[in-house]
């Protein structure tokens, strides 16, 4: 069966977002539209706004040639209030106004309006990306499974799901979100070449910070945020100063637990081991000169930072969640330990720095896994496909579609 043809010959893509937000939905939406061709994609992109602290890639975008209509009212909480509801207003409005052939959600406040926005104006298709997931770890029993219930409702109002890992697909049935034939898979993509010619950075972010060669630099890259768990990173922080008088930490990234931290660091005795720097936007300088690079989280889908970390060739030790165990191979392409256990993390990281030649070989091999599996060109031709199948789907709505596109706006 051919491709629909439309009445400008052109695709016609709402794209929604909760909020550009330093990390990698955003980066993924902002590649997505910049990739996309545009002779055969009309591609509009609305977005929310940030929480204080969070970092912005709005300025990303714009250098992308992506421009963004920005409705305040969108806001990433639990809770639902009147702006809620102002929000869902705008977001008909502009779907009424665009006619777009498929909306495509991303984060959970922007799958939530934007799909019962979507389907209110009758539009022919209508996709959510589940980048992660917040049905485990980010809130109490009670309101997590009140979020597994508002998503298995949400999913029967949803053509296509997708997830960016395996794991993230399982969690999702199991948790009774969707069957697995309703959920497709499309990693994650970016442009990576920075990352793997990093090398020619090398010593620069030391020298800024003042350490020499013989320091062991271990990091941690992404929102300071409870779901994160910089936490466990600090405990282990201190078990491996107590085993490496040379290892020195770097905290790469903000939020509203940096006041916390701090204080956590100097209560364990190591605050003059480590640095926060704020949000960075040399992450390739960075990833250069790191030895180890930690991702202690409690939950994740596809954390942006362990694939830059790993293109740059340095190794990862993770905690086993989300999907972190698609991601990496464990000894393989680097290390898994279990969540919350700060003397795992600890073993793991000291183990690394103690072997440099199998630190560079994990590195070595993870650099290896991740160049073509997580490249942008990858990512733009796969949903391109992703597309089109599901038109090829709904072709015999089409002759509709094509209505519904030509109709005014009441």
């Amino acid at each position: 069966m051919g491709s629909p043809v439309f009445p400008d010959s052109r695709i016609k893509i709402l794209r929604i977002i909760g909020r550009l937000n330093v990390g990698g939905p955003a980066i993924h939406v902002i590649n997505l539209c910049a990739g996309l061709d545009p002779a055969r994609y009309q591609q509009t992109l609305v977005v929310g706004t940030e929480s204080a602290g969070e970092g912005s890639m709005l300025d990303y975008a714009v250098s992308r040639g992506v421009r963004p209509q920005i409705i305040p009212e969108i806001v990433t909480t639990f809770r639902l209030t009147p702006r809620d509801g102002k929000a869902l207003i705008k977001l008909y409005q502009i779907i009424r106004r665009d006619r777009p052939h498929i909306v495509h959600t991303h984060t959970a406040k922007a799958g939530f309006l934007g799909r019962i926005a979507a389907r209110m104006a009758g539009v022919p298709v209508v996709v959510h990306t589940f980048h992660g997931h917040v049905l485990h770890g980010y809130y109490g029993p009670a309101k997590s499974r009140l979020l597994r219930l508002m998503e298995k409702s949400l999913s029967s109002c949803t053509d296509r799901l997708l997830t960016v890992s395996e794991e993230v697909k399982k969690e999702l049935v199991a948790y009774g979100v969707a069957k697995a034939e309703q959920i497709s898979v499309i990693p994650l993509g970016f442009d990576l070449e920075p990352f793997i010619n990093s090398h020619a950075h090398r010593d620069e972010f030391r020298r800024e910070l003042g350490f020499g060669r013989e320091a062991k630099l271990v990091g941690i890259v992404g929102r300071l945020f409870p779901i994160k768990n910089h936490a466990l990173f600090l405990e282990s922080a201190a078990r491996i100063s107590a085993n490496d008088s040379a290892a020195r930490f770097v905290i790469v990234g903000d939020g509203e637990l940096r006041p916390t931290l701090e204080e956590r660091a100097r209560d364990l005795g190591i605050a003059d081991r480590i640095v926060f720097t704020g949000w960075r936007r040399d992450l390739p300088r960075i990833c250069a000169d790191l030895n180890v690079l930690v991702v202690s989280s409690d939950n994740e889908g596809t954390p942006v930072s362990a694939i830059e970390a790993m293109a740059s060739s340095c190794p990862v030790v993770a905690t086993r969640v989300g999907g972190l165990p698609d991601l990496i191979r464990d000894h393989i392409t680097g290390r898994l330990v279990a969540p919350r256990d700060a003397a795992a993390l600890a073993c793991a990281v000291t183990d690394l720095l103690q072997r440099p030649e199998t630190a560079n070989e994990l590195g070595r091999r993870a650099m290896e896994a991740v160049r073509e599996r997580f490249a942008v060109t990858r990512l733009i031709s796969d949903v391109d496909h992703f597309y089109g199948r599901l038109l090829e789907e709904k072709a015999i709505f089409f002759a509709s579609a094509e209505r519904y596109a030509r109709t005014e706006v009441t």
